[in-house]
């Protein structure tokens, strides 16, 4: 990470400053969990999938960076998250980043959605953003200001037809991060959604690209790169840091130009 960090932005704002990241373990996750701790920040994350969260941690010591604090969680469980975010608080300071970034993709037909199913894809969508964000929201009064960026994706806007509850969910992210934003202005807590494209993580690349998927990303995207998580991880960064200071409200989206 440190030669990589080399060639881009350093955040002096970020130094030392108290990020909380949800589904920090693998991913998008890891490369924000990375990202931040290059920074100096002081990072805490939550995930569900305990060994690679625990290989993440240790890798980080090995490089001589400020491991993050890892604590297991499964966010559809609202009382354990907000344990962890005062867990995290209590060992890196008062949350000043919170990063939305957990969710699941996993393909379904509305044929096949039930109620049940369709209440979880919420809870593992959805819900736990907004309940982050309501649990984050003293720290950062208290603070003076703070930055929630909640990650929605280009799905709703594409319509994509293979997973209709994801897609909704990622649309609300949406509409929440315009209310709260207009609600926590005050405060000078700012609310931003950031979108990613088809981004290659190992998930992604193992289940869902396919030859047909390649073509679609060809086809679709402007630029004829593929994604990257720490291209996301990087316009996190700035939504985090006070270079961003007067963005609110807003939608950040990086997918190579496919919308």
């Amino acid at each position: 990470m440190s030669s990589q960090q080399n060639n881009f932005a350093i955040y002096p704002s970020l130094k030392g400053r108290s990020v909380f990241i949800t589904g920090g373990g693998s991913g998008i996750g890891e490369s924000l969990v990375r990202h931040f701790c290059a920074q100096g920040s002081h990072v805490a994350f939550v995930d569900i999938a305990e060994e690679p969260s625990r290989q993440l941690v240790a890798a980080i010591a090995d490089e001589g960076t400020e491991p993050p604090l890892f604590i297991p969680c499964d966010l559809r469980d609202i009382e354990a998250l907000r344990t962890a975010l005062e867990a995290a608080a209590a060992r890196n300071g008062p949350i000043q980043v919170l990063c939305n970034n957990a969710g699941s993709d996993d393909r379904h037909q509305t044929e096949d959605v039930t109620v049940a199913y369709w209440d979880d894809r919420m809870a593992v969508n959805l819900r736990h953003q907004f309940f982050a964000a309501q649990a984050a929201r003293p720290y950062m009064k208290a603070l003076g200001g703070g930055s929630i960026i909640n990650f929605g994706s280009i799905t709703w806007m594409v319509g994509d037809p293979d997973c209709p509850a994801y897609v909704t969910s990622k649309a609300a992210v949406y509409g929440m991060t315009r209310a709260l934003a207009r609600e926590l202005g005050p405060e000078r807590i700012r609310v931003n959604c950031m979108v990613p494209g088809w981004v290659m993580t190992e998930r992604q690349m193992r289940l869902w690209l396919t030859p047909a998927g390649e073509r679609q990303i060809e086809e679709r995207q402007c630029l004829p790169d593929r994604l990257q998580p720490s291209d996301i991880a990087r316009m996190a960064l700035f939504l985090a840091a006070d270079d961003s200071a007067m963005c609110t409200s807003q939608q950040f989206i990086v997918d190579g130009g496919w919308v």
